[in-house]
């Protein structure tokens, strides 16, 4: 019998892979062990049931195939997956999923709401795990800034940034503020520093503050205090949306429950997945890249397959759209998914 790489060579001939495909896309179709007779009448493959047997044989060899019981049929193996995955064409999606996306999209106005929607359409489309990531860049430009006095000394500060992310924060004073006055001080931080990267102005106004310190005027006072509270730090922290974990009930991903367990609490945790899609979604690569079988990224998600991409908005916010999701998926309409969102994201 000859070793898997005298029998194929390089790579799969074109008859081994067109059995091979069948076999992944019934699998996935199934749920269910695929035997020979049931290959052999599939429409695309006029073979007899012992020419697929043989070409069967050698798939097992080959690491393509595994048999989970001596009386049972093949499925495949993460290895088949990949080269399953890796054949397909990007098609589109049906006209009634390509408007429901852009509808949605199109109706949420701000950055947050649109990751939120992405998430969702994600895994109401495919059934599994939508992920959707908005990455501030790392020297973001102010757009504007808006105080808003609240009570008991409280102000809500609002800080929108070219990259088109919006960012709210409450803060607490050691006095308060009357309105007309943090009118007057989001007037001076608009006019002197929109276009800003928050980093400079913030250094700019700290360096004002203490050259008229000897002047200290109520003006410099009270924007004093609304330095001490942060005004203009920026806020590297991305915006994440993970939706559908429970989408992994019940599939039987061969784990125990402490196993299951820990891909939940990985899921809970922001820097996780953000880790999870650095890993994974290189942003070099603008088409939607497909990885299968993520037990590098944590023991519990061996079973599991990754379909996303990295792009850029716009306004040159880094986003990433990504679906989690079991081995035995319908790759080609995660892909078309990913893909559509992300053209809607685009507009």
């Amino acid at each position: 019998m000859p070793s898997p790489s005298t029998a194929f060579g390089s790579a799969l001939g074109p008859r081994h892979r067109r059995i091979l495909h069948s076999i992944v896309r019934t699998y996935i179709d199934s749920g269910e062990p695929v035997g020979s007779r049931t290959v052999s009448k599939l429409r695309d493959l006029p073979l007899s049931p012992a020419t697929i047997r043989n070409v069967m044989a050698d798939l097992a060899e080959a690491g393509y195939l595994a048999q989970p019981h001596t009386s049972a049929g093949r499925v495949p193996t993460d290895r088949a997956f990949r080269d399953f995955a890796d054949a397909l064409v990007l098609r589109p999606l049906g006209q009634a999923e390509r408007e429901r996306i852009y509808a949605g999209i199109s109706s949420a106005e701000s950055i947050e709401d649109r990751v939120d929607t992405a998430s969702r359409m994600l895994t109401e489309i495919t059934r599994n795990i939508g992920i959707a990531a908005a990455l501030p860049a790392s020297a973001q430009e102010l757009e504007h800034l808006e105080l808003v006095a609240l009570a008991d000394r409280r102000v809500l500060m609002i800080v929108a940034t070219r990259d088109r992310l919006v960012r709210n924060r409450v803060v607490t004073l050691d006095r308060a503020l009357p309105q007309d006055d943090l009118n007057q001080l989001r007037n001076y931080v608009n006019d002197n520093f929109s276009g800003w990267t928050l980093e400079r102005a913030r250094a700019e106004l700290l360096r004002r503050i203490d050259e008229e310190r000897s002047l200290y005027d109520s003006f410099m006072q009270r924007l004093t205090l609304l330095c001490r509270k942060g005004l203009l730090v920026q806020d590297t922290d991305p915006q994440l949306v993970v939706d559908g974990a429970s989408n992994l009930i019940g599939l039987d991903l061969h784990l125990t429950r402490e196993k299951t367990r820990e891909l939940f609490r990985a899921l809970e945790e922001k820097n996780r997945v953000v880790a999870l899609l650095d890993r994974f979604l290189d942003p070099a690569e603008s088409a939607v890249r497909v990885h299968v079988g993520l037990s590098n990224a944590h023991p519990a998600m061996s079973g599991l397959s990754l379909i996303g991409l990295t792009f850029d908005l716009p306004g040159g916010l880094r986003t990433r759209l990504a679906v989690l999701g079991p081995m035995r998926m319908h790759y080609e309409k995660v892909i078309s998914t990913v893909h559509e969102i992300s053209q809607a994201l685009n507009r």
